[in-house]
């Protein structure tokens, strides 16, 4: 099953959270990713830099496109020469399957 190649299905409010095995397991296929917690809800978290801010505000409006498209919407802080994106599914306060999608998709777009 490659993550790159899913779609993002829709996520109902009190739907279980991924298993941390299976966090594991989709963490394989984005390495680059890592998985961490804010404000005590679990997210995966990746920096990616470039050479300008120029580029790095080009990498952050196709995030953001492609975040739209899919109708799932990540935390992105973009600064000089780095945009640093957060998956995470707010309605569950938590990680969820969609989240690993899109950060495979996320690596699409470098």
């Amino acid at each position: 099953m490659q993550l790159n190649g899913m779609q993002c299905e829709v996520c109902q409010t009190g739907a279980p959270p991924i298993s941390n095995e299976t966090a594991i397991e989709f963490k394989k296929q984005i390495p680059d990713w890592r998985i961490i917690e804010e404000c005590g809800v679990p997210r995966i978290e990746r920096a990616f830099e470039f050479n300008d801010f120029a580029s790095a505000l080009d990498f952050t409006c196709k995030v953001g496109e492609l975040a739209e498209h899919n109708g799932h919407h990540p935390a992105i802080l973009t600064e000089w020469g780095k945009v640093t994106v957060q998956w995470w599914t707010h309605k569950i306060c938590g990680l969820h399957m969609n989240d690993f999608i899109m950060a495979a998709k996320t690596d699409q777009l470098v």
